[in-house]
């Protein structure tokens, strides 16, 4: 069964394998699949669930309402977002303006089919709207009762140094930071990770197989194999594409030899890693297939020695991204609506 650890300095306790649908419910994955998954999930004892209003354009949180039907709310820990467009993408259908965060968590909670959610999440920095606007929708949001916990998603250091002093004058929780975080993707370690460290901030990290890329079925030279999703042409191809040059894909073949060693496979031993650094509460793991929930589970509370931490970096060499920059570069600079 999956393990569970505190998020940030608070009382909360997520898995350290949490279930998101980002990419694949309402879009990539039918409905039906869909609730296999988020079933096969539950029998692993995964019960807290990320989404996103964004996500399939409010589809995915509607799936996710129905899949979890009829299971105890209190047992749950549920966690969506508010800042990409929604809905017809009206000049107030995105950002974290107080009009677009009050009627968004509206939205997700109608179709979650919840009264409030566990955590809510700024999905990115809204550079238009003033920080405190925003961190005061998000209390009114705390007080109201329909968020208990508030977070936020690829803020800088510097973004989240901000957001904390304002919570922390609101007397509102705010707990964690969503980034992309993976063997491949690092930029967090530089000045993410010391800040949320100090401010008691927790990483809930996605891709930490890098879109499947450190799964190993990506193959340098090889054709790409049918039905992945880097042949995806609903969103999948294009943020996987970056990892699909021949000198990556060599280098992540040079990983199997630490996952056989480990008895894990190359995703679990990926997942695994993530969940090597303590400022990681959770990583979040998604499925086209409800097997691939199982499998994903099985790194939950795997150990890697230190002198294998050594070799995968040895192995990787100087591919993973590193540049802290990276967060504020791949940031929005204006709202995108």
């Amino acid at each position: 069964m999956v393990n569970y650890r505190y998020l940030g300095n608070s009382g909360l306790k997520i898995n350290e394998i949490t279930y998101g649908n980002w990419l694949t419910h309402g879009s990539q994955v039918e409905n039906e699949t869909a609730i296999a998954c988020v079933r096969a999930a539950l029998d692993v004892g995964i019960t807290t669930f990320d989404t996103a209003d964004v996500y399939a354009n409010t589809k995915a949180e509607e799936v996710l309402g129905e899949a979890l039907k009829g299971q105890r709310r209190e047992s749950l820990t549920i966690l969506t977002k508010v800042y990409w467009p929604t809905g017809p993408k009206g000049p107030n259908d995105c950002g974290l303006s107080r009009k677009h965060i009050i009627e968004s968590i509206d939205g997700s909670l109608k179709r979650l089919g919840t009264d409030y959610v566990d955590l809510y999440q700024a999905h990115r920095y809204d550079t238009e709207t003033p920080l405190e606007e925003t961190m005061l929708a998000f209390a009114d949001i705390v007080r109201s009762g329909k968020a208990l916990y508030i977070g936020v998603s690829e803020w800088t250091a510097e973004q989240i140094r901000a957001g904390h002093a304002l919570a922390r004058e609101l007397h509102v929780p705010l707990i964690s930071n969503q980034p992309q975080y993976s063997m491949l993707w690092r930029v967090i370690e530089a000045e993410v990770v010391p800040t949320s460290q100090e401010l008691g901030l927790s990483q809930i990290v996605f891709s930490p197989v890098a879109q499947g890329v450190l799964s190993g079925k990506y193959r340098p030279g090889a054709p790409l194999p049918d039905g992945s999703r880097a042949t995806d042409e609903k969103g999948g191809a294009t943020f996987i594409k970056r990892w699909l040059e021949d000198d990556i894909l060599a280098a992540v073949q040079g990983l199997r030899p630490i996952a056989e060693e480990l008895g894990l496979t190359m995703a679990q031993l990926a997942v695994a890693w993530v969940l090597q650094n303590p400022n990681v509460a959770a990583a979040l793991i998604g499925a086209s297939r409800p097997e691939q929930v199982a499998e994903n589970a099985k790194a939950s509370g795997v150990r890697i020695p230190a002198e294998l931490m050594a070799r995968i970096d040895t192995t990787l060499g100087g591919r993973p991204q590193r540049d802290p920059a990276m967060t504020a570069k791949g940031a929005p600079r204006t709202r995108p609506c």
